[in-house]
C-alpha cells in the first residue's frame, strides 16, 4: 500500500482553509490535508515533516506568498507548489512562475472549474509531469485539444512551460486564436504544440475575441501532428520585426532551460525585451553599463572586445553574451560550467540567425 500523500494549504483566512480541507480530502488519492494560517507556521511544518504539495495564497501579512515560495524553492526543491490566490495580477502570476511554481489559479476560477483544478492537484501528487500536461496525465496538448473539441467547450487555455506562457481561445469546440512567444494565429499554435510538457489552466471564455484561425480544429491538429518532427521555422517568421526576432531568441533560450532572459539593444531608442522577469529595464541598464565598462577596459588593456561575462551564485549562473547589436543576459540553474552554457547560448542564437 502506498504512503498517504500530504498537502499543506497556506492562507490567512480560516474559513477558506476549512473549505479547502474538505474539498481536497476528496481527491482520488485521499491525501492528508493540513493547514497553516501564517507563513512562519507553514515553513515550520515543512521543516518538521515531509509534504508532497504546498498550496499557497499570495497576499498575507508579514511574509507574503511570493517570499514563502522563494524560500521553499531553495529549501525543498522536490516539493510541488501551487498558488491559489484572489489576486488577478499578471505581474504576480509571472513572478510566481519565475519562482518555479507548478500551477497558478485564481480562487474564483478554481470554484468555477473545481474538477479541472482537482485533476491538476491529483496529477501533481502522483508526480507524473515528466511527460504530458499537468492535470491530464500522460497526454499531449494535441490530446487536450481533441478533448476540448469533442466537448464543444468554450474557454481560454493558458499554458505555461517554465517562463514561457501561451494562450488558446476556444469557442464551441473551435479553436479561434492562439498566442505564444510573440506570435499569434496558426504560427503560434504550431509553436505551442511543439512543447512536450507544461501546466495548463482553464480560464473563462472570451466570446468577443477576434478570430484569426479559421480552419476546423481536426484539420489543424492533423496538420500539426504531421509537422511535429524537427522542422525549420514556418514560412514568414524570417520576416519578423527586430523586436519580434529578439523575443523569439529569448523564448528559445527559455525553452532550453534558462530561468529568465533579457535582451538589451545597443540602440537605446529600442526597448529591451524579457522573459521570466519583470525587471527588463533595470537589467538592460545594467547590461549596457557592464558592456561599456568592459569595452573601455578592453581598449585600455588592448585585450580586444568583450566575448562574454559569467557570474555564479548559489541558485543561478548568469551569462552575459554580446551578439551583434544586441546583448543577452540569461540566468541558468546553478551547477553548469561556463563553457557548456556559453556554447548552448551561442548555438541557440546562431541557429535562429541562420
Amino acid at each position: 500500500m502506498t504512503a498517504t500523500h500530504k498537502i499543506l494549504v497556506l492562507d490567512d483566512d480560516a474559513d477558506w482553509l476549512e473549505a479547502c480541507r474538505e474539498i481536497f480530502a476528496d481527491l482520488p488519492s485521499r491525501p492528508e490535508v493540513r493547514t497553516a494560517l501564517s507563513s512562519s507556521r507553514a515553513l515550520a511544518m515543512l521543516e518538521a515533516e515531509p509534504f508532497q504539495l504546498l498550496i499557497s495564497d499570495l497576499k498575507m501579512p508579514r511574509m507574503d506568498g511570493l517570499q514563502v515560495l522563494s524560500i521553499v524553492h531553495r529549501r525543498f526543491p522536490q516539493l510541488r507548489t501551487v498558488v491559489l490566490s484572489g489576486l488577478e495580477d499578471e505581474e504576480f502570476r509571472a513572478r510566481a512562475y519565475a519562482l518555479g511554481v507548478d500551477l497558478f489559479w485564481l480562487k474564483p476560477d478554481m470554484q468555477r472549474n473545481s474538477k479541472t483544478f482537482l485533476d491538476c492537484l491529483e496529477s501533481l501528487l502522483r508526480q507524473d509531469e515528466e511527460s504530458g500536461f499537468r492535470g491530464i496525465q500522460s497526454k499531449s496538448l494535441l490530446d487536450l485539444l481533441q478533448i476540448e473539441g469533442l466537448a464543444r467547450s468554450s474557454s481560454v487555455l493558458r499554458i505555461t512551460r517554465k517562463s514561457l506562457v501561451a494562450k488558446l481561445w476556444l469557442q464551441n469546440g473551435e479553436l479561434i486564436d492562439a498566442e505564444a512567444e510573440g506570435l499569434s494565429g496558426e504560427v503560434a499554435l504550431r509553436r505551442i504544440l511543439a512543447w512536450k510538457s507544461g501546466a495548463f489552466e482553464s480560464l473563462p471564455p472570451e466570446p468577443e475575441r477576434p478570430r484569426t484561425i479559421h480552419q476546423p480544429l481536426p484539420t489543424l491538429l492533423l496538420k500539426s501532428a504531421q509537422e511535429m518532427d524537427e522542422t525549420p521555422p514556418p514560412f514568414g517568421e524570417s520576416f519578423l520585426s527586430d523586436e519580434d526576432q529578439s523575443r523569439r531568441k529569448l523564448s528559445l533560450l527559455a525553452r532550453a532551460g534558462a530561468e529568465w532572459v533579457v535582451s538589451a539593444p545597443a540602440d537605446r531608442r529600442n526597448e529591451p525585451a524579457a522573459l521570466g522577469t519583470g525587471a527588463a529595464k533595470p537589467l538592460a541598464a545594467w547590461i549596457r553599463l557592464a558592456t561599456e565598462i568592459s569595452k573601455k577596459l578592453g581598449d585600455h588593456m588592448e585585450a580586444g572586445p568583450l566575448l562574454y561575462m559569467a557570474a555564479h551564485g548559489p541558485e543561478k549562473n548568469c551569462l552575459l553574451l554580446p551578439q551583434g547589436k544586441t546583448t543577452f543576459l540569461a540566468a541558468w540553474p546553478a551547477g553548469e560550467d561556463d563553457r557548456p552554457l556559453l556554447e548552448k547560448t551561442k548555438k541557440i542564437i546562431a541557429a535562429w540567425d541562420s
